[in-house]
């Protein structure tokens, strides 16, 4: 598993105001927290975390987080909040790490061979990824970085249920934990039938309106006996 080493430094002004002008000047607002500690305020280089994040293992490993060049912590990220327009960390939430106490993690699935497995190749099917994470509960020594799920073999009708991956020893699913009933299961991936609605939609389009057809000469008996009538109302007035 890689090691990811976070540098932060301290920050004593907090608020919305601190934070704006920490955004300006590169750095990004963290919140430190947990293992029976205060929570500390703290701020890191945007950039280096932009660099971070683009490895989907940072999200689900322990990571070295050190403040001013302060004692080495573990940690685990927690929350993060983007910018829902631009490439834009707003703020992040770091847990720190107790060797003794099990951390509740959501950790990435790989999919392997999809694009080679016997479903791919059937027109009309698709692989449907149900669940592409797994929450998990485990010591922080036995934290998996990812869960494999090789479909090498799969078919048109094949499934693989939560209860088919393979947990390392420590690691236990939450959903299971969760339930009671003991034949409880979840779907990770199956194959389902696209439906070609192109036809259908073009006959949306164009629907079909039986337009009445009037015969001329009886069009032109019925104007003139209107006419008619209207002359000898006329008359009478």
């Amino acid at each position: 598993m890689a090691i990811y080493k976070v540098d932060a430094k301290l920050r004593d002004d907090v608020g919305k105001g601190a934070s704006r002008r920490l955004r300006r000047e590169g750095r990004v607002p963290v919140v430190l927290y947990g293992a029976g500690r205060d929570p500390r305020n703290l701020t890191l280089n945007h950039n280096k975390v932009l660099r971070l994040i683009e490895d989907e293992g940072f999200f689900s490993s322990i990571i070295e987080f050190s403040a001013d060049g302060g004692a080495k912590q573990k940690v685990v990220i927690k929350d993060m909040q983007r910018h829902p327009a631009k490439p834009v960390i707003m703020h992040m939430d770091f847990m720190r790490v107790d060797d003794n106490q099990e951390l509740v993690m959501n950790i990435p699935i790989h999919f392997l061979n999809a694009d080679n497995c016997p479903a791919s190749k059937v027109a009309g099917i698709v692989i449907d990824y149900q669940i592409h994470e797994i929450e998990i509960t485990c010591l922080p020594k036995d934290l998996p970085e990812s869960f494999e799920v090789d479909l090498a073999d799969f078919e048109v009708g094949d499934s693989v249920m939560l209860s088919e991956i393979d947990m390392p020893e420590g690691v236990k699913a939450m959903a299971f934990l969760r339930t009671d009933d003991e034949e409880y299961d979840e779907v990770i991936v199956n194959t389902a039938t696209v439906i070609d609605t192109s036809e259908e939609d073009e006959a949306a389009e164009e629907p079909d309106v039986d337009v009445p057809t009037v015969d001329e000469d009886e069009a032109g008996e019925e104007g003139d006996s209107g006419d008619g009538q209207d002359k000898d109302q006329e008359k009478d007035e």
